[in-house]
């Protein structure tokens, strides 16, 4: 959720002596301030406040310096200071509430956006502010009221439309957030957020095409900042099939951060080209970054299997299974693959401990039958064609008919 930065304060006045004297130190913290210098800042604050103990201004705009600096209780102390030289001043209300957000006290927030508002009924960013307090409480309902009265007195207020938008798509009212995200848009063309967001509700929509435009556009306008944006576009390439676009925007990624689950779905994204050679290169990558990743090893040993690299993939199901011994799945998988290396004892194994796992596991049965045939165990393997077919296994049916008569 969005929020506002602090109000500063500059005083132009002429005067003399150390009031002048002040002034001076006031607008060159507030100079310092708008170029970041918030040490700087605070340095001639502090001089303002050894020459005038009951400069509220002083106080104010030092802790909106501390504030930026993350000293949070310093910056609160100062506006507990500056409310009590000047107790109408509305932004200072408002400058603390933010600072109590920032700590996740939102309910003293609240109480300083509520003394804000009271002082000035028209204040749009204490409404703003208040509505995103509000949601993370969670009073939703409080929330839109908050931000629709912030766009009422406030109509360009493109971050109160975005908020709005999220807390809609919260309350899965994507169409309304949308429209909230329409609206910040084309107040501020520039809002990589709001095309992000909006993409995220049209996902839930199933316009799966409008969404990629919308993460390509907040590529566009903040690529420095666009890995986020990228991760939504790949996983959204991904399950709409266009694999090639998955693999580029994975591929994009992987420049930002070291993430295993990047090359594990990019590796999934080859392996649906067929690319399996690639897609093992990306799944022992993630393990190289995570050696514990189980869906890595999965994959692995699946493109390995289309490879008929059997041995390789049997290797990986075993560290699966060493991994996460009580899933019945792991010994399956790796029954199949013996299977086809004609270990057949060995595959019956796996089957049976499947089935001791996951009795109802219809598959296990079944394929243990298959492999009991094999090794001339057809007694047995009727058995196991019946049981999977009592669990509605229908594929057992042809099997019982021809050889269990």
């Amino acid at each position: 959720m969005r929020r506002i930065s602090y109000f500063i304060t500059a005083l132009l006045l002429v005067s003399s002596g150390c009031g002048q004297k002040a002034e001076e130190y006031i607008n060159s913290g507030l100079l310092k301030y708008n170029l970041r210098d918030y040490n700087g800042a605070i340095a001639d604050y502090n001089e303002v406040i050894g020459l005038d103990p009951d400069n509220a201004t002083a106080y104010r705009n030092r802790g909106a310096a501390k504030s930026n600096l993350l000293d949070y209780n310093g910056a609160i102390t100062d506006y507990n200071k500056a409310i009590e030289l000047n107790p109408g001043d509305a932004n200072t209300y408002y400058d603390r509430g933010l600072v109590k957000y920032s700590l996740r006290d939102y309910k003293g927030a609240i109480t300083d956006y509520n003394k804000a508002i009271e002082l000035n009924p028209d204040h749009a960013l204490s409404y703003c502010n208040r509505g995103a307090a509000k949601s993370n409480l969670p009073d939703y309902n409080g929330a839109i009221t908050d931000f629709s009265k912030a766009v009422e007195l406030k109509p360009d207020y493109a971050m109160a439309y975005f908020n709005r938008g999220v807390v809609k798509s919260i309350l899965t009212d994507y169409t309304g957030a949308i429209e909230d995200y329409n609206n910040a848009i084309e107040i501020d063309p520039e809002y990589a957020e709001a095309y992000r967001n909006r993409g995220l509700a049209k996902v839930k929509l199933k316009d799966f095409n409008g969404a990629i435009a919308d993460y390509s556009k907040a590529i566009e306008i903040k690529p420095e900042n666009a890995n986020a944006y990228y991760q939504s576009r790949a996983f959204l390439n991904f399950s709409v099939g266009d694999y090639d676009g998955a693999i580029a925007d994975f591929t994009k990624i992987a420049e930002f951060i070291t993430d295993a689950n990047t090359y594990n779905v990019r590796g999934l994204a080859k392996a649906n080209l067929k690319d399996f050679n690639g897609a093992i290169a990306d799944y022992t990558e993630a393990l190289a970054i995570d050696s514990e990743y189980l869906k890595a090893y999965t994959n692995r040993g699946i493109a390995k299997d289309s490879l008929l690299d059997y041995t390789g993939a049997v290797s990986d199901y075993s560290s699966v299974i060493e991994l996460d011994p009580d899933n019945a799945a792991n010994y399956y998988d790796r029954g199949i693959v013996k299977n086809k290396l004609k270990h057949y004892r060995g595959a019956i194994a796996d089957f049976t401990k499947a089935i001791e796992l996951n009795p109802e596991y219809a598959e296990a049965w079944y394929n243990r039958g298959i492999t009991k045939l094999n090794i001339g165990q057809i007694k047995s393997g009727c058995g196991d064609f019946r049981k999977a077919a009592e669990l509605g296994f229908s594929q057992a049916e042809r099997y019982i008919r021809k050889y269990c008569k």
